[in-house]
């Protein structure tokens, strides 16, 4: 959920109401995904969003029908970032496919570290979506998913990677991150967020990294 495209650069009424508008739907969703994660979907009301984001349920319905709406909003914000960021970050490291891998692995763990919430609500909660909802969801995370797949293609007809799967190897990583919200009540105790990724991409890649190619990854297999 972003602003809208060039907003950032115009000045005066419009820019204020933009950026007021992006804050308050921002406050609405996080203090939404808190209480749901708490407390449970069903059980949260409209008046208890309200109180926890400190504006009126009147506020709120000028941005979204219900309760409904608001969870597919949390949800959606999240694979919004993954669309917008994990791109980027690969793109920062060449291309190289094994390094992409790594850098959107880490990427969408960091994404997943900053909305542990909306990531527990997406398992537990996003079933109690209508199926438009579902498959909004549905289309948003595979298209999310294949700058991953992509490099992971890539690895796989450059040799790097072998007998490898590429929609279950794209899968696996994509479950790797988002585990670290779904059990993190365990993780947090025994790794830091850095100490996960390296361990999981270290752990994925052993097992299907070329031999005659860890030499010049070894970095990523510590």
């Amino acid at each position: 959920m972003t602003i809208p495209a060039g907003a950032e650069l115009e000045s005066g009424p419009d820019a204020v109401q933009a950026a007021r508008a992006e804050w308050r739907m921002r406050q609405i969703l996080g203090a939404a995904a808190k209480l749901m994660v708490r407390d449970g979907f069903h059980r949260v009301s409209m008046q208890s969003i309200a109180d926890e984001a400190e504006m009126s349920v009147g506020l709120i319905y000028r941005y979204f029908a219900g309760k409904q709406e608001i969870l597919l909003g949390v949800i959606v914000d999240v694979l919004d970032s993954f669309a917008d960021r994990i791109p980027r970050a690969m793109d920062d490291v060449g291309d190289d496919p094994i390094r992409r891998i790594a850098a959107g692995f880490r990427a969408y763990c960091e994404i997943i570290d900053e909305n542990r919430a909306a990531a527990l609500l997406t398992y537990r909660d996003g079933k109690t979506l209508e199926q438009s909802g579902r498959e909004q969801i549905m289309t948003l995370e595979f298209k999310t998913s294949k700058p991953l797949r992509d490099a992971v293609e890539t690895a796989v007809d450059q040799g790097l990677l072998t007998e490898v799967n590429v929609d279950l190897f794209t899968y696996d990583l994509m479950i790797f991150a988002q585990m670290w919200s779904l059990k993190y009540w365990h993780f947090k105790s025994r790794y830091t967020l850095d100490e996960y990724v390296t361990g999981q991409t270290a752990l994925v890649l052993r097992s299907s990294l070329d031999p005659r190619r860890r030499r010049k990854y070894q970095d990523l297999l510590a």
